[in-house]
């Protein structure tokens, strides 16, 4: 999640500054370029915004932008794996490769939770990543980041007797995505908590 924390931005330059507060005003500073180069992106589209239009929202010089980030490209690559590294870091937590149902209803609950609680966000990131710019621009590179995922889905089906465990993963993915983007779309009257429990008596069950 893009989270700021901008009393680091605004310490007074009269006092000296550890190499890990620079360190830490830098990436509060990175963090803002992506929150402002997000909302830019989603709600103009990524090829009609400019890196000069973000330096400007984000009150910093063109000049600087360019001490963060090489390009536009590799900004909104940024924002995409941030968006993802966020959703799956409660995916398989021991990192053994090995999912368990336990697991698996940890990282439903945990990533139903997180939209929830940074709706904005997800409203911004999902809009951005449904360009057809975006997608075209990073399709391989998104496959790179889900094929582990899925691999690992694949052996928890197959493992879990389910008929056809590549169909499985995808309709799983589809599940959670349709969820959140409906959810995301009209969080007022979409029952998400009700949703969440009806997923998860799915998949506490073995097909």
């Amino acid at each position: 999640m893009v989270a700021i924390n901008t009393k680091n931005l605004n310490k007074g330059i009269m006092s000296p500054r550890t190499p890990k507060q620079f360190e830490d005003i830098r990436e509060e500073r990175k963090l803002l370029i992506m929150q402002v180069a997000l909302e830019l992106f989603s709600n103009e589209g990524y090829h009609s915004t400019s890196i000069s239009k973000i330096a400007g929202k984000a009150r910093i010089s063109k000049g600087l932008m360019y001490n963060y980030f090489d390009s536009k490209e590799e900004l909104l690559k940024a924002i995409i794996f941030h968006g993802f590294d966020d959703l799956v870091q409660f995916f398989d937590p021991n990192q053994d490769g090995v999912l368990t149902t336990e697991e698996l209803i940890h990282f439903i609950k945990q990533s139903l939770h997180l939209i929830k609680n940074h709706i904005a966000y997800w409203r911004l990131y999902f809009s951005l990543i449904m360009q057809a710019p975006v997608l075209h621009l990073f399709n391989n590179e998104l496959w790179e980041m889900m094929e582990p995922f899925y691999t690992i889905l694949f052996s928890y089906f197959k493992e879990q007797g389910y008929e056809n465990p590549q169909a499985e993963v995808r309709f799983f993915q589809s599940l959670l995505d349709g969820v959140a983007l409906s959810y995301v779309s009209d969080p007022k009257s979409y029952p998400i908590d009700a949703v969440e429990k009806k997923i998860i008596a799915i998949y506490s069950k073995k097909c």
